[in-house]
């Protein structure tokens, strides 16, 4: 192996080392500060998921560049290690667009919860008094017919539900994710 080959495989061993792993631990991550509705967390992990994913790259683009000097493309681990990965960043693509969808979805439940809140702890002129029928409508104290409002500090329930199923997608495809990276590093190994 020439001087050239292997610096092409300590870049690749690199990328793959600094790259991988930040971005399947704030994958990882994020299920938990969906669920603790931290959106400011959120946003830093969609944002580090992001670079990362992209950086990542370099572990394809080395990858390749060392497979054709060493004439290796031929050999069926390498292609099925080229497949998975194309497949693992795909998904990380499907896992991009669920944090950006939980975040939107948390944003709006929480301008929801501070709408409710300042609502209900108006000034006391704005507030309407009871007529006396069982809600300041007269509507038995639901509002303009519709469903009551939330409480203060909490979010309408549609809105928690939908961060939730996006938490529930990228738990699943994120660990998707790392067995197809682990799945790789096991061919890199055994056969490299």
């Amino acid at each position: 192996m020439s001087f050239t080959d292997r610096l092409v495989l300590w870049l690749h061993v690199g990328f793959a080392i600094f790259t991988i792993g930040p971005v399947t631990v704030a994958i990882m991550s994020t299920p938990r500060y969906i669920r603790k509705r931290n959106v400011v967390i959120v946003r830093y992990l969609y944002r580090t998921t992001r670079i990362f994913a992209v950086i990542s790259l370099g572990v394809l683009i080395a990858g390749l560049v060392l497979a054709n000097q060493l004439n290796d493309f031929s050999k069926p681990w390498l292609t099925a290690s080229l497949t998975l990965f194309v497949v693992a960043i795909a998904l990380l693509v499907l896992i991009m667009r669920d944090q950006h969808r939980a975040i939107a979805t948390l944003e709006e439940a929480e301008e929801t919860a501070a709408e409710a809140t300042a609502a209900a702890t108006g000034p006391p002129d704005a507030r309407a008094e009871p007529d006396g029928d069982g809600g300041p409508d007269g509507d038995g104290g639901t509002g303009h017919g519709s469903e009551p409002a939330p409480l203060p500090g909490h979010p309408p329930a549609d809105d928690v539900h939908l961060a939730y199923v996006e938490r529930g997608r990228i738990a699943s495809l994120g660990g998707v994710v790392s067995v197809i990276w682990l799945v790789i590093l096991v061919l890199m190994v055994w056969n490299g």
